[in-house]
């Protein structure tokens, strides 16, 4: 992730968080996990919520705040850069213009634009196609759990 441009203790915390069977952990379970300062998880954890990677929540019963991995996170994360997208291609057209088409910086300018407008196009289908995929995988869960387990372990379709 740090290759990709994350910060490197916001990738290590995100990581943890990842890998953690709840998606979830304190700050004190960061901390001791990673072998670094709360100073640190506090650094991280504030990137990754600014970032929209993970909220807090209150620990029941407790004072501590636990830090949650967003559901649907890549989704949401794609979605929301699709929307950044959206913000680029406007920018550029407007440069495009101020430049002028027949300049080299206007053509280049024009270029990036197209590019986004591209990008922005084949994303919504990309998100409409993993949005289709992830509701009839839940469809299919939903019709497996209603079928009744028969003598001899045979499965049934539930009514």
């Amino acid at each position: 992730m740090t290759a990709a441009g994350m910060q490197r203790m916001a990738s290590r915390v995100f990581a943890a968080l990842l890998a953690s069977e709840t998606a979830s952990m304190t700050s004190a379970e960061l901390a001791e996990r990673l072998r670094i300062s709360p100073a640190a998880v506090s650094g991280a954890i504030r990137y990754l919520s600014q970032v929209n990677m993970v909220s807090r929540e209150r620990d029941p019963g407790t004072r501590r705040e636990r830090y949650v991995l967003h559901n649907e996170l890549w989704y949401e994360t794609f979605t929301r850069r699709d929307q950044v997208l959206t913000r680029w291609e406007k920018v550029l057209d407007e440069g495009t213009e101020l430049l002028g088409r027949d300049t080299a910086a206007g053509r280049r300018t024009a270029e990036t634009a197209e590019f986004f407008a591209f990008l922005h196009g084949e994303m919504a289908g990309i998100m409409d196609r993993w949005r289709a995929r992830k509701d009839a995988e839940k469809a299919a869960e939903k019709a497996a759990g209603r079928g009744e387990v028969k003598a001899g372990g045979a499965v049934t379709p539930g009514e």
